[in-house]
């Protein structure tokens, strides 16, 4: 088999493997945030908010505007969860330091416990899982993690240029 047929034949492949990739992470999130529900009810808020805290778990504080970006969602639609989150005491919203007349938010000390309480549910929900697969199946998920984290961290690159 020449250079250019591997090539080709890899190619191909992709759509395939993509397509399969997309629809185990679909199912997999799924099923995690349906199993979770029973064992944690705070799982029953919509997405768009958990997706909000975690943002601000990975970068704060942050102005709505950037987060709309990160999130790509409309800034009314942020600025709408935020007030939520603000009128349940897990973000606070205030003036910039550095320009008063944009808002920052922040996460509060019951969001960010509110945050570790959530993926602790999610480490024990999916330890379990993980505790019920062979041996070689558990080894072949630890083994994948590192190629998806570079997966993950190659979306963010691309979703980055894409807002340049």
């Amino acid at each position: 088999m020449s250079a250019g047929t591997g090539n080709h034949a890899r190619a191909s492949a992709m759509p395939s493997d993509a397509g399969s990739l997309t629809e185990v992470v679909t199912r997999l999130r799924r099923a995690l945030r349906t199993s979770i529900r029973t064992d944690y009810p705070w799982e029953s808020l919509p997405m768009a908010r958990i997706e909000l805290l975690l943002a601000l778990d990975e970068d704060e504080p942050a102005r709505v505007g950037e987060l709309a970006r990160r999130l790509r969602l409309a800034p009314n639609t942020v600025s709408g969860l935020v007030q939520v989150l603000v009128e349940t005491g897990l973000v606070t919203r205030g003036p910039d330091p550095s320009d008063r007349r944009v808002a920052v938010v922040e996460l509060t000390t019951a969001g960010r416990a509110q945050l570790s309480d959530w993926e602790l549910a999610h480490e024990r929900r999916l330890g379990s899982a993980l505790g019920g697969l062979t041996v070689e199946d558990q080894e072949r998920v630890v083994a994948a993690l590192p190629a998806l984290n570079r997966l993950v961290d190659r979306l963010s690159v691309d979703r980055l240029s894409d807002d340049v």
